[in-house]
This record gives C-alpha cells, sequence and structure tokens, in this order.
C-alpha cells in the first residue's frame, strides 16, 4: 500500500504541474493579439513553443505514471486473492508486450510455468535460460536449457526414466503463447530453442523512440553507495581512481533503475594526522585565527608536519594534546581543523567537477557522537571483551577470526569503531536497505568483518538489509607494477587528467579533426575523449583483477574502447542529420513510417538493442559494470555489420541523394538512443561531432 501511495502522490504532482503550464500556454495565447510587428511576439511564440513541448512530456509522464498505479493496484488485489493452500502459483503472462522487457526473466517466468503444468510434482523448479550468440541464429534467439537438469532429478528420484527430449516436448506442449515468442524447436538432446517475434521487436523499440527508453521494473530501494574516500590534508591520486569511477558509475545505474540512491564520500577527516597539522599551522600562521593562511599547498604543508612529527618529541607530544582538544570541540582547534578541510574539499571538488561526480560528504567526524553511542550499545549488550587494555569485538558468537578494536588502550576510537557506528547511522538513521562499499580490495577481510559484526548484534538483518563490498584491484603501469611517476611517487589524479587533455587533443589534430570542428567542438570533443578515455578503461576491465593503464591503448580507436565507441556513436547521429530529411520529430515520422526488419543484419541489430534490460538487471545483481561496456561494443560492432550491409541514404554518382530509407534511419535513432543510456551510466559524455 505504501508503494501504490508513492504512485498516487508522483500522479497528483503531475497533475498539478501538467495544469500550470496549461494555463501558462493560454496567458502566452492571449498575448499573441499584439501587433504582429511587436517585438515581444517571437519571444512569446518561442515561449508558447517550449511550453507545449515541456507539457507534451509532462502528459507522456502522466500517462506513465497512470498505468504503473494500476499495475501497482493490480498486483496488490492479485497478492491479497492468492490461495493460500497452494504449493506454487502460476506467474502471469501477459497476452500483448509493446515495450522493452527483460526477455530472460519473462522467458523465466513462461517455461517455469510450463514445467510446473508438465510436471506438477516439479512446481516451484525455476526454467534455465540462456542467450544464444549472435553467430547462432540458427539455433534461435534464447534457449531453455532445463529438460537436461530434470532428467537427472527423474533419476534420482526414480520416479521416471523419461529423457532430456521427451521432458523438453512435455514442456514445449504446455508453454503459453507469449507474443514475445515467434516458435519453439527441440534441437539435440533436449534443448528448447526459442526464436523472437519481429513484431514485438518492431513494437518495442518504436515505442522506445517515441516515449524514451524506459527501465526494467525492480522494488525500488533506499541504496547507500560509499565510494571515493580521500584523505583530508592530502591530494587524489590515481588510487582514488577506481573507487570514484566504479562508485559514481553504480549509482548512476541505480538511479536509472528507479532506486533512491545515496552517494556518500567518506572523507578520512578525523584522527592524529589533524593533531600535526593543527600544532604546524599554529606555529607557521599564528594569526591563522584573523587571517586566511596561505597553505594552497596541502600535500607539502602535510609532508613538513609529518616530518617534524617523526623528528621532533616536543612537537609529537604538542600534537597529541591538539587531537585531544579537537576531539573535545575547543574552539581554536576546531577552526584550524575546518580551515585545512575547506581547502581540501575545494580541490576534491575540482577532481569531482572535472569527472562529472556528485558526492554528498559525510566524513569521519561526523561519527563521532555516534562512535560514543556505538560503544554504550555494545557495551550494554555484553558485546565487548577486555583484550590487553582494549575493548574488543569478535565478529561473530565462535569468536574465531579477527577481532575489532573498538576501544584502544589509551582510550581512543579506532577505524572499527567508526565504522561500526557508520553502518548502524546508514541502517538505523538513514534507513538504508541496501548499503554498498566501494573499496579496494584490501579492505576486504576488514569489510567482512564489520557486515559480520553488524549481524551479531542485530544491527544489520540479513532478511532486509543487503550489504556489499565492491572491491576492486589496483592500477598497474605498462610495466606490470604499481602505477607511480619515474620518480616513483604516486601518480597524481589531477595531473593524469591534465596528460589525458593533452594527448586527446593530440590524437584529434593527428586525425585533422582541429580542420573541421569549431573551437568550441574541439574543445568538447577533447575533455569527451580524454575523460572518456580514463573512465572506459576502468570500467571496462573486470573490477575484480588489476588493470594495466596505457594512454596508448586507451587512445587507439579500434577495439572495446572508448574512442571506438564515441566515434561510432558520433557517425551514428550523423546518419538522419545527413539524410536531408527532419527526424528531430521523430513521433511524426513514425506516424508514416513503420521499421522493417527484413534484412538479417537488420534483425541482428534489433535483437542486440532488445537485450539492454536484461543486461542492466544482470549488472545491478553483480555490480560489474564491464558487462555494460561489452554490451555497448556489441552493439556497435553490430551496428557496423548492418550499416554495411544495408543502405540508410543511397547517392548517385555525383554524391545526391536519391533514396532514404526512413525505417533503417529509425533503427539508427533507436540504436543512439540506447548507446547514449549506456554512455550516461558509465559516465561517458558523447558529442555529435567528433
Amino acid at each position: 500500500m505504501i508503494s501504490l501511495k508513492r504512485e498516487v502522490d508522483t500522479l497528483n504532482e503531475l497533475e498539478r504541474a501538467t495544469n500550470e503550464l496549461r494555463a501558462q500556454i493560454e496567458r502566452t495565447k492571449a498575448s499573441e493579439i499584439l501587433n504582429e510587428e511587436d517585438e515581444e511576439l517571437t519571444k512569446l511564440q518561442l515561449e508558447n513553443m517550449k511550453l507545449k513541448h515541456r507539457l507534451a512530456i509532462l502528459e507522456r509522464m502522466k500517462a506513465l505514471e497512470e498505468a504503473k498505479k494500476q499495475c501497482t493496484a493490480t498486483a496488490i488485489i492479485s497478492n491479497n486473492l492468492t490461495d493460500s493452500t497452494s504449493s506454487f502459483s502460476t506467474i502471469a503472462i501477459p497476452t500483448t508486450i509493446d515495450e522493452m522487457i527483460p526477455i530472460s526473466a519473462h522467458l523465466i517466468d513462461l517455461f517455469t510455468n510450463a514445467i510446473a503444468s508438465a510436471f506438477p510434482h516439479l512446481a516451484g523448479t525455476s526454467a534455465v535460460i540462456t542467450p544464444v550468440s549472435s553467430n547462432a541464429a540458427k539455433f534461435g534467439d534464447y534457449q531453455c536449457n532445463s529438460a537436461m537438469s530434470l532428467s537427472k532429478t527423474f533419476k534420482a528420484d526414480q520416479s521416471s526414466n523419461k529423457s532430456p527430449r521427451d521432458i523438453a516436448q512435455e514442456i514445449v506442449k504446455q508453454t503459453s503463447a507469449s507474443p514475445l515468442i515467434d516458435k519453439l524447436e527441440i534441437a539435440g538432446a533436449g534443448f528448447i530453442n526459442v526464436f523472437l517475434k519481429k513484431s514485438y521487436a518492431v513494437s518495442a523499440l518504436t515505442n522506445t523512440l517515441r516515449i524514451g527508453i524506459k527501465p526494467p521494473q525492480v522494488k525500488r530501494q533506499r541504496i547507500l553507495v560509499d565510494f571515493s574516500s580521500p584523505n583530508i590534508a592530502k591530494e587524489m591520486h590515481v588510487g582514488h581512481l577506481r573507487s570514484t569511477i566504479i562508485g559514481e558509475s553504480i549509482s548512476r545505474l541505480l538511479e536509472f533503475l528507479g532506486h533512491d540512491v545515496l552517494r556518500i564520500n567518506h572523507l578520512g577527516d578525523w584522527g592524529t594526522q589533524f593533531g600535526m597539522l593543527i600544532a604546524h599551522l599554529e606555529e607557521r600562521f599564528p594569526n591563522f585565527l584573523n587571517e586566511s593562511p596561505p597553505i594552497g599547498d596541502l600535500q607539502a604543508f602535510y609532508k613538513e608536519s609529518k616530518k617534524r612529527f617523526d623528528e621532533d618529541e616536543e612537537f609529537k607530544k604538542r600534537a597529541y594534546n591538539r587531537v585531544v582538544e579537537l576531539q573535545s570541540g575547543e574552539a581554536n582547534s576546531t577552526k584550524a581543523w575546518k580551515l585545512i578541510c575547506d581547502v581540501s574539499r575545494k580541490e576534491f571538488q575540482k577532481i569531482y567537477e572535472r569527472l562529472d561526480v556528485k558526492l554528498s560528504e559525510k566524513g569521519e567526524s561526523f561519527y563521532q557522537s555516534r562512535m560514543v553511542e556505538i560503544v554504550k550499545f555494545l557495551e550494554q549488550n555484553n558485546f565487548l571483551e577486555l583484550d590487553e587494555g582494549r575493548r574488543i569485538m569478535w565478529p561473530t558468537d565462535e569468536k574465531t577470526g579477527i577481532p575489532l578494536t573498538i576501544i584502544k588502550s589509551d582510550g581512543g576510537f579506532t577505524y572499527d569503531t567508526s565504522d561500526m557506528a557508520a553502518i548502524r547511522y546508514r541502517l538505523e538513521e538513514e534507513k538504508a536497505e541496501w548499503i554498498i562499499y566501494v573499496v579496494d580490495a584490501g579492505q576486504s577481510i576488514h569489510l567482512q568483518n564489520v557486515f559480520l559484526a553488524a549481524k551479531r548484534c542485530r544491527i544489520l538483518d540479513p532478511c532486509c538489509h543487503r550489504a556489499d563490498h565492491v572491491q576492486f584491484g589496483v592500477v598497474l603501469g605498462e610495466d606490470g607494477k604499481k602505477f607511480k611517476t619515474r620518480s616513483g611517487d604516486t601518480v597524481k589524479l589531477t595531473d593524469l587528467l591534465d596528460e589525458g587533455l593533452k594527448r586527446s587533443l593530440a590524437k584529434l589534430k593527428e586525425k585533422e579533426r582541429d580542420k573541421v570542428l569549431t573551437p568550441e567542438q574541439l574543445r568538447a570533443a577533447q575533455e569527451s575523449v580524454a575523460y572518456g578515455c580514463i573512465k572506459y578503461a576502468d570500467l571496462s576491465h573486470n573490477r575484480l583483477n588489476e588493470y594495466v593503464f596505457s594512454f596508448d591503448k586507451m587512445l587507439e580507436d579500434r577495439g572495446n574502447t572508448a574512442v571506438y565507441l564515441l566515434y561510432a556513436y558520433s557517425r551514428i547521429c550523423s546518419i538522419a542529420r545527413n539524410s536531408g530529411k527532419d527526424f528531430s520529430q521523430v513521433n511524426k515520422v513514425l506516424d508514416t513510417v513503420k521499421i522493417e526488419l527484413e534484412h538479417e543484419k537488420e534483425w541482428k541489430l534489433a535483437k542486440t538493442l532488445l537485450k539492454f534490460p536484461d543486461i542492466l538487471l544482470k549488472i545491478s545483481k553483480s555490480l560489474l559494470l564491464h558487462l555494460l561496456c561489452e554490451y555497448c561494443y556489441e552493439v556497435c560492432t553490430t551496428f557496423s555489420e548492418f550499416y554495411d550491409n544495408c543502405y540508410c541514404i543511397e547517392k548517385d554518382k555525383c554524391g545526391a541523394i536519391i533514396k532514404v530509407n526512413c525505417s533503417r534511419i529509425l533503427l539508427c535513432e533507436a540504436t543512439a538512443l540506447i548507446l547514449r543510456e549506456c554512455f550516461n551510466i558509465l559516465g561517458l559524455k558523447p558529442v555529435d561531432k567528433i
């Protein structure tokens, strides 16, 4: 009922916005009685057109929300009417579908029902569905492989000696008609080959062009993604690259699916290092309370203070005193700390803006009071034990493995304390249902222990919470060792981005793009290629593995690279532009032109585009973004096959257009639409001209 109420509220808000726009349109219409020579008339007419366009979008959204509301209400009624005595309820299969849906999920429902009908004692057995390689179209588009495993089940319980092929025949007999399926064929030992209907593809792609890409329906959740997490007073370096890029893309994916996503930057802004920074600040700039100190180069400032901390015992004592003062809220120490944090934030923000990353900060300091509370909570529930002066907590009741140190022997808190306070805050105060930590693989054991400890003290309930550590390998240089500068220093992230801009511009000039693009277009292309290739090189590798950072490979325009994809997208966009026809109002074109899929390469491209919802659902479960990169590459290579074999625009020997195949150009537009959404999730910024 909560979900239905949310849909109703959304619908009411859309109704209000629609009425407001209608009123504005009427006002602009009334204003058109002005003299035709009035200078304001053109402006008013232009505004009227914009308002009408916005109204059309809102009305489409309103229609979608109304449909969602009806579906939600129907689902609630169906659930209430379900026979509680039934051990298995069949899944309702829609008789008509005119939008892109997860095909694999639909087929699983279809064949799961068929198995239940064919073999009632196996009701509830989920069907096994696999997509068929696009190069093996004669075997269909998908396969149901359940017959083999069911045959083993029959043999194990000695209820029957049916062969897999016999079982497959029974399943096919009980398979209901589907608007997605053209035909079923049994092949080999008992594989059920599924051939898709072209009419479904035409309807789904047409609908997508009319109203845009709709995400597959999922249960909406409140999800917190913890990523990036640099340390105050230290510059962001290549070690922060993967967490930032992967976390941003995961957030974009989950937001596209309709989840309520909290993007959290767990800054390192508390602890011993701030004692030495504050003590050093007081001596270097004693007037810092009244005049902002010139500490723009925080990295150098940090190194100076660290050197003194390591070599000067008197300075070390003062630093420890400043930590105590800071954590107790002493005014001067707090102001010094804020100054240092503000300088760092400004530098971080420059990086985030260049990478188009959005985050909300909740650093370690935010949890100071909550660390006190978590200690009380754990003590009251007898989860803490004394161990050589420390107060520890075992992650499990068996008390094996590595315990968390909640209170140090000197009475101070640790990362274990702040992480326990953070997970409690996120689940109990932020009401997150799913928390995702995008942190390097080296933190695997630590986070596993935090999750186990949170379960043990019932902060994290596996029945209603999900916690994932999205781990990743390190970035390597071309020598196969950890990526560093020639001098052996860690590579600064700002230097890496600058180098990317320099190399991408050189690549564009090498292709003489500077001679055909305006300065503004060249700059947009330069940034698109530079930042895109850095992001894509990371995301296109399985995050669980290390990867070699190489600008030369990133900037190649062949193979699965950002440059290849961006060039391909630009070429696709140019087709409609060069056709001599107006495809800007695609709905008008669709009123007179139907997408046709007669050529085998047209059909192959359409089927590739239809995989998009399945790919998104698969990634939302595994959080492996290289799967989306592989899909983008598949779309582009399949499009290339289509374009090489299917003329969209035919010209005579003089270059004059003699024929335009509008159906194929609509297929180009659908391809561009899906690629654009993929790029948005991956954080790439495509340009129409490159």
